[in-house]
């Protein structure tokens, strides 16, 4: 049986190198992703978190990275509010194309029907239209925008 998931593509321009910078760094993730900075070496099997004001939202660890190319790390959403669910996989790709780059986000192995699947399905396009935003303009969304979705949190 397969299990559900979610891609989304998107077009933006930049290069391959500043997209990976902006999916890779901490300084730059909190600045798109309404908050939460993201911390890792970025070597395979190396573990990643997600953060906001110092409260961990999302944790797992990597499983591809191939700068400027491909990028793929586990998904375990801290929760204390839902039953623990299967750890899912989240994969970018970044495919040069001119003078833009076509990001596909593809998120995978989630439970039917979970928590994970509805957060993700409102986030990741909140979350990439405001990485394009900052790439493309200097300036990420609007933080209320948001306030609508729910925050993760492992507290």
């Amino acid at each position: 049986m397969n299990k559900p998931e979610f891609v989304y593509t998107t077009y933006i321009e930049t290069t391959a190198e500043k997209l990976w910078h902006a999916l890779t760094d901490g300084d730059f993730t909190e600045r798109y992703w309404f908050g939460h900075r993201v911390t890792s070496d970025w070597k395979v099997e190396s573990p990643y978190q997600f953060a906001k004001q110092g409260s961990p939202s999302v944790e797992g660890k990597v499983l591809i990275s191939e700068p400027p190319k491909k990028l793929a790390y586990t998904w375990d959403a801290c929760s204390a509010d839902a039953k623990r669910e299967r750890t899912s996989r989240v994969t970018f790709d970044i495919e040069p194309r001119g003078t833009v780059v076509k990001l596909t986000v593809t998120h995978d192995d989630l439970d039917e029907g979970g928590k994970t699947l509805r957060d993700i399905s409102g986030g990741w396009p909140m979350v990439i239209a405001s990485l394009k935003s900052v790439l493309e303009t200097g300036r990420p969304l609007p933080a209320d925008l948001a306030s609508g979705a729910r925050e993760l949190s492992c507290a």
